[in-house]
């Protein structure tokens, strides 16, 4: 299930951090998935950006340092789409809500990892499943980063030739050229937007203890409703599926499943209580990463001293900031990203039922992975009993 040595990308020949111009452009790969979850979250939800930001910076910062390639930091995707709807229909989600759902999926998941638990779980699971959850996961980003290029098509084949032109250029890294391109086009569009910026205060926020407030009723809202749903979405896609991506591209610095399910819990944990979201490593994440050229922890540790510095200081304006980059150049980011997860997992098992196994597992992971997951454990199974033949 592992692609052909001339496709994968070359561990790094040092063991420690780069912070080289590809590090910092690569820092940047994860962007089209981050900056639409936290927008949504401050805007719908009314979270506080401070906490949001910092969470997710100073997780980014600790997760760069301790593996040293480029594990990425993310929100989780279920339970940012459930909250937000739900907050956006009805008055049932609240952010104490989403404190509670990051509280509980911390306590799960450092279970799972402390105990060891992890690692016999995912040891269940076929390798077929693996490649399943990966292939589906990028097409999934490839079509979603699509919707979002429709927006903007002549913006969109704009940016996506110029970035493809530029893609492996060492001198001038094409995510660079991407984000002044898209900001200079949001500027050029909503000039307005940057007399807002310039207005924006500066200044250092006061932090506060998140969980001081959260109801219980808050607590099972966020545990029932929020985290659980998460559980086999998280199991498959941050920690199988990053396991699998970061080995085979850095094999010199490996991950255990114990380690990243204890590694999300820490995060989750944290995040609770200086009020941020729930978060967890994703492969699409790492794909994102390394497509635009970063090698080591060096890019989620710039990435994450970026956040910590809005954090702190223009915590007010990041949803202005985040309004100046269009629709259709994060679809730009996202396609690559899902082309970069898809190409290395595109060899498929030699074994005709396996296929079968891969393929659905696939199909059904582009609409949701936890169900995607489910559905190849169970043909797996009635393949091995011989209840299904092709």
């Amino acid at each position: 299930m592992h692609e052909p040595a001339s496709r994968s990308v070359p561990p790094p020949a040092a063991t420690g951090n780069r912070y080289d111009r590809m590090e910092w452009a690569g820092a940047f790969g994860d962007l089209g998935t981050l900056i639409p979850f936290v927008a949504a979250y401050i805007g719908v939800l009314k979270l506080d950006p401070f906490g949001v930001l910092f969470a997710f910076g100073l997780c980014m910062l600790a997760c760069g340092l301790h593996y040293k390639t480029p594990i990425p930091v993310q929100p989780m995707k279920a339970i940012g789409a459930v909250a937000i709807t739900q907050a956006a229909q009805t008055a049932v989600v609240t952010p104490g809500a989403v404190y509670g759902a990051a509280l509980a999926t911390g306590v799960a998941w450092l279970f799972l990892g402390l105990s060891g638990m992890a690692a016999r779980v995912t040891r269940l699971v076929p390798p077929a499943v693996v490649l399943g959850i990966m292939l589906g996961l990028g097409f999934g980003f490839m079509l979603e980063g699509v919707k979002m290029m429709q927006t903007d098509w002549p913006i969109a084949a704009l940016a996506g030739v110029g970035t493809l032109l530029l893609m492996g250029n060492r001198t001038l890294p094409a995510m660079f050229v991407l984000l002044v391109f898209g900001a200079a086009v949001g500027a050029w569009r909503q000039p307005a937007l940057l007399h807002e910026l310039a207005q924006v205060p500066l200044g250092l926020p006061s932090p506060s203890f998140a969980l001081s407030d959260i109801s219980l009723h808050e607590l099972a809202i966020g545990a029932a409703l929020l985290a659980l749903p998460q559980l086999p979405l998280t199991l498959g896609n941050a920690v199988i599926a990053v396991k699998e991506e970061n080995n085979r591209l850095f094999p010199g610095r490996p991950v255990t499943e114990n380690g990243l399910a204890t590694s999300t819990g820490i995060m989750n944990v944290f995040s609770s209580v200086v009020g941020g979201v729930p978060m967890c490593h994703g492969a699409g994440g790492m794909a994102g990463h390394v497509a635009f050229g970063a090698r080591t922890g060096g890019a989620p540790v710039i990435l994450g001293v970026i956040l910590l510095v809005l954090a702190l200081f223009f915590s007010a304006g990041v949803s202005l900031l985040f309004k100046l980059f269009p629709l259709s150049i994060l679809g730009v980011i996202l396609f690559l990203t899902g082309a970069q997860l898809a190409l290395g997992s595109s060899v498929l098992p030699a074994d005709r039922n396996q296929r079968l196994v891969a393929l659905a597992t696939a199909a059904l992971c582009m609409w949701n992975v936890a169900a995607g997951f489910l559905l190849g454990l169970a043909l797996h199974v009635m393949i091995a009993r011989g209840w299904v033949r092709m």
